[in-house]
């Protein structure tokens, strides 16, 4: 199984953002899916996550400001990040809970770091 997270990049305070994960290999099926984002000498943090039935969670510093969904057709999850801020600069990673014939487990994709300027 394979993450491929795009959408990354260089912004204004203010502006928006659109990233995307998508899941690809030998799925069954996805359980949830989640973005975690991590800075320089700091823990990796869930930001937001979706079950694969539409329930979402979110991060207290980015409700109302990030809206996470899923494509369970695309096997994909969606990350809009509206109204950002100098402090949502990190490297973003997303995260899926998939079952694979027999068994299953966790999978991180590579990253996509998003600066945000003041």
């Amino acid at each position: 199984v394979q993450l491929q997270a795009s959408g990354g990049g260089l912004v204004q305070a203010g502006a928006s953002r659109r990233l995307s994960c998508a899941a690809s290999g030998s799925i069954f099926s996805i359980n949830a899916m989640a973005w975690y984002r991590q800075g320089p000498g700091k823990q990796r943090e869930l930001v937001a996550g979706v079950t694969s039935g539409g329930l979402t969670n979110y991060a207290d510093s980015v409700k109302g400001r990030f809206t996470i969904t899923i494509d369970n057709a695309k096997n994909t999850v969606y990350l809009q990040m509206n109204s950002l801020k100098p402090e949502d600069t990190d490297v973003y990673y997303c995260r899926a809970h998939v079952r694979v014939t027999g068994t299953s487990g966790d999978y991180w994709g590579q990253g996509t770091q998003v600066t945000v300027s003041s």
